[in-house]
């Protein structure tokens, strides 16, 4: 079993930035792909990022150029820094590790972007 928590989370307004941070349990960064997800209020999860162990990164269309996903595998988290937030990515983020058959996922953190 694998733990992870999320935090970095918060209340923004439009044009800011926030890092979420995504501490595992374990050392996994160097064998499981890693991933951010957001859910928002009546809509379905959607991926935003992805790494793999390797470093190879996949970016949903509508966060490229203002966000970035990267870890750091000596401290065993997981990073989303958010640039020029906007109010559309206002959302419940989840830490996702992936390899094989284990599929472990982070209880949230709520990113809330407002005027």
């Amino acid at each position: 079993q694998v733990d992870l928590v999320e935090s970095g989370g918060g209340a923004v307004q439009p044009g800011d930035s926030l890092t979420l941070s995504c501490a595992a349990s374990a050392r996994i960064f160097v064998i499981y792909n890693m991933a951010w997800y957001r859910q928002a209020p009546g809509k379905q999860r959607e991926l935003v990022a992805a790494i793999t162990p390797a470093g190879f990164t996949n970016l949903a269309d509508s966060v490229k150029g203002r966000f970035t996903i990267s870890t750091d595998n000596a401290k065993n988290t997981a990073f989303l820094q958010m640039n020029s937030l906007k109010p559309e990515d206002t959302a419940i983020y989840y830490c996702n590790a992936r390899f094989n058959e284990y599929n472990y996922w982070g209880q949230g953190t709520q990113v809330t972007v407002s005027s």
